[in-house]
């Protein structure tokens, strides 16, 4: 199982929001490159960075500062965040990003995600899938869809999805334990896309659960800035 350590993006810093809500805020770094380079240093592998002005505003709100992370660090980044255009997932992958996060445009226009897996291939798109009770939420977690995560999954996978990353919007930046039932539920469900897990990490525990579900893997925020967890157990377990 991967562990990808996430970076959320506001304003220029890196925080963590509580239950996606942006007035419930905390401020991590206010170095965001220097955040990445603390991942790099460390050994980790891969970072989940989220554009978190960018969902709002739908548009790729913080490009240059996730491309300046990218040179700072080498390290591979995946990146989700006011996807809109295949011209924005073009740049980003020109710019060195190796994975491009769609999120609401997979609720509002699957045959964006068919156009954007057929241009740039099934390895450089993911599809993210944030629910609340089971719904899928859009634009920055504001807007609640009538679909469930489940019936999402599925119909991404059959127009060629291979990885979702998955959130439980009512878990995330609380530190109450995944939602392992619905990773489970995804896990038995689909053929041949593999899950990410995301969302209510608290220690090391869940992440062995996770890894036993079966999912690819699984992102840490909230849990390695409150100290819960370390960079060398995530390093350990699979950074």
């Amino acid at each position: 199982m991967q562990i990808l350590p996430a970076i959320d993006i506001k304003d220029g810093k890196a925080v963590r929001l509580f239950k996606g809500d942006f007035t419930q805020r905390t401020v991590v770094n206010p170095d965001v490159l220097g955040q990445a380079r603390i991942f790099a240093d460390a050994g980790m592998t891969y970072i989940h960075v989220v554009d978190l002005d960018g969902a709002l505003a739908g548009e790729a709100t913080n490009r240059d500062l996730i491309a300046a992370l990218k040179v700072a660090t080498n390290i591979k980044v995946e990146v989700g965040g006011g996807i809109r255009t295949l011209e924005q997932i073009k740049d980003y992958l020109n710019v060195g990003i190796d994975r491009v996060i769609i999120g609401s445009m997979a609720v509002k226009n699957p045959d964006f995600v068919k156009a954007a897996l057929e241009r740039f291939g099934s390895d450089k798109i993911v599809v993210g899938i944030d629910a609340k009770n089971g719904l899928v939420a859009t634009e920055g977690w504001l807007e609640t869809s009538n679909l469930d995560y489940i019936s999402l999954a599925l119909e991404m996978e059959k127009i060629g999805v291979e990885l979702f990353v998955y959130t439980d919007v009512e878990r995330d930046g609380t530190l109450t334990g995944p939602n392992f039932e619905h990773y489970e539920y995804l896990v038995e469900k689909l053929t041949k896309a593999k899950v990410i897990a995301s969302g209510g990490i608290a220690q090391l525990s869940d992440l062995t659960r996770l890894r036993e579900i079966g999912v690819a893997g699984t992102i840490v925020g909230k849990a390695y800035y409150n100290g819960n967890i370390t960079l060398d157990e995530l390093r350990t377990l699979g950074g």
